[in-house]
This record gives structure tokens, sequence and C-alpha cells, in this order.
């Protein structure tokens, strides 16, 4: 692989500005006065994107009151108007795509291309979720007893707390944020640490949009202090994207506050390959699913099933494909993988490689060393291909990183069998022609997004997106799914006072 973190994107990047970070509070803006967070450059770890200070516990307990207070005026403005807001947001997104992705590059790692296509992603669902003041905010039942109707009407449920990860610093947090404001909720919103620039835009779109003042605060701030958001008394619910470790932990603390919260975690997920599959399309789709945005997605492909008869062969393509990847800087325009997020990422995932390739039963095909060249000062993975003889951690640990455990099967029941060996159930994928076993596996693959000949990741903003077993706890998110978190029901029974009519 040729090196690219020490090229010309190097001296571009060091050129850049160093960002100020900001809360927003109340609807002002505040710098905060909390311990120093200093936002880095994974691929330059020296390299400092943005600084500020964190948020504290005063500030939390302003954004909570201001949403609280909110509320009700923003609940009572009419969906179109809310709408109106949302799509000019989406507009500010657009315009400013390819700045915010270069930063989204910079600061989180992935390639430009991929930051310049997320932020435009952010757009498209402000989009979506500004047209549902068009669509239906209830229904209507018909009544056993004449002259009554039954109404069911969906109203908002209050303050919601949004907990979002690094891995899709706009993404993620618009297709939390942007239902709960098209519902009529107000949010608070704590974003991962190690991306406060990208949250920043977020929030300075929507505030060019002229979104009034308490109805999204930003909180860049500590883990504790996430924690301390989800169990405050003035919110009504809570939305998390992250480990499934805090997500438990987040669920428990709900759980005890009888708090609704709708959590997506930790995925394993499973590309099947049968002998019967179009071997150039399904290597391209398993490279991109495997190795696209360093493979810190949730629905990344982390495990590879090959039927026996075509192993040799995809998997021969596949290592060489993977090793032949441009691994350097994401800013550089020929960058195909960037970093993970930090050197403490890189380093964990590496020692999982270590310990695994020290294990009999488990063949590193390619990838799994340090780099020596100028990569090794930078949060960078080799692109990693380690085939497995049976059971092993690589199997069932989520790593987030660019690493593809492999086995083999001997036939359509025993590929299935294994893609359901996990505890998580967030996404699938099934490379064949044979329509009986596709429908064997809509029938038994226990997940919560199945593709057909395409790779696990990806996700449209008009259907439901979301896991099964550990990945997943509560209603599912996007489209119209997203409405039975995001608001409550109210079941009228209206029946005219005269009594029934003639």
């Amino acid at each position: 692989m040729r090196p690219t973190a020490g090229s010309s994107a190097s001296n571009a990047g060091a050129a850049r500005r160093v960002q100020t970070l900001r809360h927003l509070v109340a609807g002002q803006w505040r710098t905060g006065d909390g311990d120093d967070v200093v936002d880095l450059n994974p691929a330059r770890p020296r390299e400092t994107v943005a600084v500020g200070q964190l948020a504290q516990d005063h500030d939390l307990d302003q954004a909570v009151a201001a949403a609280r207070d909110a509320f009700r005026r923003w609940a009572a403005t009419p969906p179109h108007a809310r709408g109106r807001i949302l799509d000019r947001a989406a507009g500010i997104i657009d315009v400013h795509a390819e700045q915010w992705g270069e930063e989204l590059a910079w600061e989180e790692g992935k390639t430009c291309a991929e930051g310049i296509g997320e932020v435009r992603r952010a757009a498209e669902i402000f989009r979506y979720y500004a047209g549902e003041g068009s669509r239906s905010v209830g229904e209507v039942f018909a009544s056993p007893r004449p002259g009554e109707q039954i109404h069911v009407i969906h109203r908002p449920v209050g303050v919601v707390a949004v907990v979002t990860p690094f891995n899709f610093p706009i993404a993620i947090p618009a297709w939390k944020i942007a239902p709960a404001l098209s519902y009529g909720n107000t949010v608070v919103w704590k974003p991962a640490s190690p991306v406060p620039l990208l949250a920043v835009r977020l929030t300075e779109a929507l505030v060019e949009a002229g979104l009034p003042d308490g109805v999204l605060s930003l909180l860049i701030g500590s883990g504790s202090l996430g924690g301390r958001l989800v169990e405050h008394p003035g919110v009504d619910a809570v939305t998390f994207t992250g480990s499934t470790s805090v997500g438990r932990g987040l669920i428990a603390a709900c759980g005890r506050l009888a708090r609704p919260i709708q959590t997506e975690m930790g995925g394993k997920n499973a590309a099947i390959v049968l002998a019967d599959a179009d071997l150039d399309l399904t290597v391209q789709e398993v490279l991109a699913g495997a190795f696209r945005s360093t493979g810190q997605k949730c629905t990344a492909t982390s495990r590879l099933i090959i039927q026996e008869p075509i192993a040799d062969e995809f998997l021969d393509q596949l290592t060489k494909r993977a090793a032949a990847l441009r691994v350097g800087d994401p800013l550089e325009e020929n960058t195909e993988m960037g970093p993970v997020v930090s050197l403490q990422a890189r380093d964990e995932i590496q020692q999982a490689v270590d310990a695994a390739a020290a294990r009999s039963g488990v063949d590193v095909l390619t990838g799994g060393r340090h780099y020596d060249d100028d990569r090794m000062h930078g949060a960078f993975v080799q692109p990693t291909v380690v085939e497995l003889a049976g059971d092993d951690p690589l199997w069932r640990e989520e790593l987030f990183g660019p690493v593809l455990a492999v086995r083999r099967a001997q036939d359509t029941r025993e590929a299935l069998a294994l893609a359901n060996d996990s505890d998580f159930g967030l996404s699938a994928a099934l490379f064949t022609d044979d329509l009986r076993a596709v429908t064997a596996a809509m029938d038994q693959v226990d997940v919560g997004v199945l593709h057909i000949n395409s790779e696990t990741a990806g996700a449209d903003p008009h259907v439901p997106f979301g896991g099964a077993k550990q990945s997943a706890y509560g209603p599912k998110e996007q489209g119209r799914a997203a409405r039975e978190f995001f608001t409550r029901t109210t079941t009228v029974y209206l029946r005219s006072s005269g009594g029934p009519t003639l």
C-alpha cells in the first residue's frame, strides 16, 4: 500500500485555522467555563482541529429549563411552519456540504468524499422530516356505537435528550433531531466528545434557519454529563446511539425512572456468500461494507460466511483488493480509507488482532500489522481479513474498525445458522440468485435490516432502521417509525353532545 499520510494534504491540513467550539444554551451561544476540550485530527494527532471548554451542570440545567419553557410554544406551532424551518436548515447544510464535509474528514477520519456525502445525507433527512406537515397526524377508526368516531392523534412527548456517537457526527444527529423537532418536541443534545465541531455546524444551520430560542440546546460535555442529561428530571424521553455497554446502562437508568428510551447499539454484521453469487459484485460489496468509513459503522460488515466451493477464489480476490486499498490522509483526493477515530481506538483494535493471531485456528490473510511508515504516528489500522477455523472472540466481539472475520460453510443451512450465531442483530447481507435461499434468509436471519446482493451498510431516511437482539432497544428510527418514539397517542371517542344523528 502506498503511504499518503505525509503528502500534500498534510500541508493543507496544517494550514487550517483552529476552530473555536461553542455551546448553544437557551438560544445563546457561549464558550463554556469547564475543563478544556481539544479536538484532534486522528490522521495527525498532534494537529488541533478545534478548542473550547466543556459544558457544566449549570449549563445542563439551563438548557433543560429552556427546553421545557419552549416546548408548549413549539408544539403549538403548526407542523407546516416547523417544516419550513427544517427545510431551510436542509438548504443551509447543502450549501456548506463541501466545507463541512472536509471538516468532518479532518475531525473524524473518514475520507473527504464520504464526509461530504454524509453532510448531504443530513440535508436529505431534514428535508424528509420537513414534509411531515403534509402527512397524516393520526387515524380515524369506526366505532361500534352509532353516531361516534374514534380518533387516534399523535402529540409530542416533550423534552428529548439526544446522545449521539462519533462515527456519523452529522447524519445520526440529523436522524434523531429532525423527527424530534418535526413532531413538536424540544431537544437537548450531547454529541460524542471526539466530534464537537460538526455538532456546532449542525446547530448553526438550525439557528440560521430560524429555530426559536430554547427549542434546541447543544452541550459539548463529558460522558458523565451525558449520563446526567439522561437522568435529568426535566427530560421526558431519551434517544441514544453508541456502544452496547453504555446503552445498557442508560436503559437501566431510564427503567428506574420509567422514562422512554430508544437505543441503537452494537453490531456484528454478517455477509453470507453462497456458491452461485456474482463474485465480482460480491467482492466489491463486501469490501465496501467492511472497509468504507474505516469499518467504523454499526452496520459495517465484520463477519463473512462463504460457501465452501467458492471460498478460495473469493478470498483470493478479496484479500488482494483489501491489500491494495489506498490508506492515508482522508483529505487526500485519492485516499480510499482513513484512520480510525483515535490512537486509543487504533491500539485496542490492534491488540485484539494480535491476540487473535496468537491463537490456533486463526489465519491472518491480509493486514493485521502496524504501519512502519509515516502512518505509524496516526490512528491508522491496516485493512485486515482473518480466517477462523471455528468460534473465536473475533467472531463475537465488535471491534469497530477495519477487521473482517471469515468462516466457511458447507451449505445454505449452515451459512444462515452462522449468521445468526451472534448476540447482535442489526444488519446482514446475502449474496445469491437462489430465490429459495433468499426466502429462507428473510424467514430465519434475525436482524433489523437485511440486504440481498448489496453490502450490510446503508439506511434510507424514509424506511425504518434498527436492530434486533442486543443491537437495539425501543422503537425503530427513521421513516414513519420515528413517530412511534417521538410522539404519544391520545385516543379520542368523539360523539355529538346531542347524541346519535338520524
